[in-house]
């Protein structure tokens, strides 16, 4: 596969999210995103491009249109989680009781983990670039959780002892578990676990 150099990438890709998009091309861009996302987390490492434009439904001439490079696909796509994850706290906040919020919040981190886990490779290959996506999503996901957290324990339907950082640190271990075929049913049942510890005891520790 031949990769452009960066210098050339990156003004292409600049180029192409400078210049308004065809309606039709906005599609293909997005679908793309979304299919890339499902990929990485399927796949990880071993997450082929055109696999992605096959599952997209468009040619591999298109997506490296969009997305010169594999680093360039992974910052969209890693954009896009961390948006759909924090934007999430205010959806579930309006349907669902601030612990079921917060439950089910926890169960789309394991969703973003799967994801993160896949585009790990990349993500490393980005930190040694001058890539601005570290620095634009940093804190966002724990403050996300904070908000969460701190709602159930005001409304006491989680205990009040708890700290918004030792919920997402039990929630990192997620992250460094092994990566077996069971691995994203064993994190579901691993968060109902981490609810119920939360949930005991709610309206009493303070």
């Amino acid at each position: 596969m031949a990769i452009e150099p960066p210098a050339i990438a990156e003004q292409t890709a600049e180029a192409a999210e400078t210049k308004p998009l065809r309606a039709d091309a906005q599609r293909n861009r997005d679908r793309l995103v979304e299919v890339a996302a499902a990929v990485f987390a399927e796949r990880g490492i071993d997450a082929s491009l055109e696999e992605i434009a096959r599952r997209a439904g468009v040619g591999i001439g298109t997506l490296y249109r969009h997305f010169p490079t594999r680093e360039h696909l992974v910052e969209v796509v890693y954009r896009r989680e961390v948006e759909a994850l924090c934007a999430a706290v205010g959806e579930l906040a309006q349907k669902h009781t601030s612990d079921v919020a917060l439950e089910q919040w926890m169960q789309r981190f394991v969703d973003y983990i799967a994801t993160k886990r896949g585009l790990a490779t990349s993500l490393r290959i980005l930190l040694t670039t001058n890539s601005t996506l570290f620095s634009d999503t940093s804190g966002r996901v724990s403050q996300a959780l904070r908000q969460l957290v701190e709602a159930a324990v005001a409304d006491g339907t989680i205990r009040g002892d708890v700290d918004a950082s030792d919920v997402l640190h039990a929630l990192s271990g997620i992250y460094s578990a092994p990566d077996t075929p069971e691995w994203r049913d064993r994190s579901r049942r691993l968060v109902k676990l981490l609810m119920d510890g939360l949930r005991f005891g709610a309206g009493k520790a303070r």
